[in-house]
């Protein structure tokens, strides 16, 4: 089911990206979207417009303008972050420069913004959800300055760099299909569980994920000391136990940080556990909304399906 959403879109993208003008504002726009990706956001618009009894292709444009938005945020993060690569390949402002990507970024907002505008019930929606991923990726930024984040905040911020634009686009899926406020909180809340348990497993991957699957670095969160579920759980378990080990290794200098040090402590300490349970506690509860909407199983069959590949996957 989910290829024939998939199908859809990708040639939703290929006749828009066909009709883009020519010039540096609108090639980096047209390479990003040519890059590998999953493209999970759209896709869930569509599935979740078809769920309610509507038809996918009427929420194509809705679907377009998500991963506009989407590709946008991985633009300037980029920028922000100083990544030189996207998906294996140069990011934009690597293959072009900084403000050639600054631009292009905000052309593409504003793009996405030309299309959501036809349907101002989606709009409002894609407003509230858009800010609040703006607020999680300032919130990360401000993570790393600080030595005192804890779980309750880390948590906070993942939904909202991560988790409401999933809840977002099944919203937007919803709307256009008719469905009523209660369904539409009830697939909504579906999208954030499955975005956090998404985000604590990406966690757990980097830490304990085996690297011939995964195609990173084993550790490369923890290197960073990189504020994650795992390390800030761990450190509030050494504190309680007066072991250091997490912490003697965090005042190394990155490069001399020994990973399998960090990970065998992880696991000492009982986080990797942990981790797995809050998965597995944030899975039930959003299959839990999929089985309000549907006791039967049979309408979101492949939701559910999808769900659990991006939850329990292993690369």
């Amino acid at each position: 089911m989910m290829r024939v959403h998939r199908s859809l879109f990708d040639a939703h993208v290929e006749r828009w990206v066909a009709g883009l003008p020519p010039g540096d504002l609108h090639a980096p726009m047209a390479y990003l979207l040519g890059l590998p990706a999953k493209r999970i956001r759209p896709v869930l618009t569509l599935m979740s417009c078809e769920l309610f009894g509507g038809d996918p292709r009427t929420a194509l444009d809705q679907a377009l303008a998500i991963e506009l938005f989407h590709n946008f945020t991985l633009m300037h993060d980029d920028i922000m972050d100083e990544a030189p690569l996207r998906r294996g390949r140069p990011t934009v402002h690597a293959r072009w420069n900084v403000n050639t990507a600054i631009l292009s970024g905000d052309a593409m907002l504003v793009m996405a913004y030309s299309i959501l505008g036809a349907d101002p019930s989606v709009l409002e929606t894609f407003n509230r959800h858009a800010l609040e991923v703006c607020a999680g990726q300032q919130l990360d930024m401000e993570f790393e300055r600080r030595q005192d984040v804890s779980l309750t905040e880390y948590k906070g911020m993942i939904r909202l760099k991560t988790a409401v634009l999933l809840a977002a686009a099944l919203r937007i899926g919803a709307i256009r299909a008719g469905a009523g406020a209660e369904d539409q909180e009830r697939i909504a809340a579906f999208g954030e569980g499955v975005g956090l348990a998404f985000q604590l497993r990406d966690d757990l991957l980097d830490a304990f994920g085996d690297p011939a699957h995964t195609g990173k670095e084993q550790g490369g969160d923890l290197r960073n000391g990189k504020k994650t579920w795992l390390l800030i759980r761990g450190l509030e378990v050494e504190r309680r136990r007066g072991t250091d080990v997490l912490r003697t290794q965090l005042a190394l200098d990155p490069h001399a940080r020994r990973i399998p040090t960090m990970v065998a402590a992880l696991r000492d300490l009982g986080v990797e556990q942990e981790a797995q349970a809050e998965v597995q506690r944030l899975a039930d509860a959003a299959l839990d909304q999929l089985h309000r909407i549907d006791p039967s199983g049979v309408r979101v069959g492949a939701l559910r399906n999808l769900a659990v590949s991006l939850i329990d996957r292993t690369a």
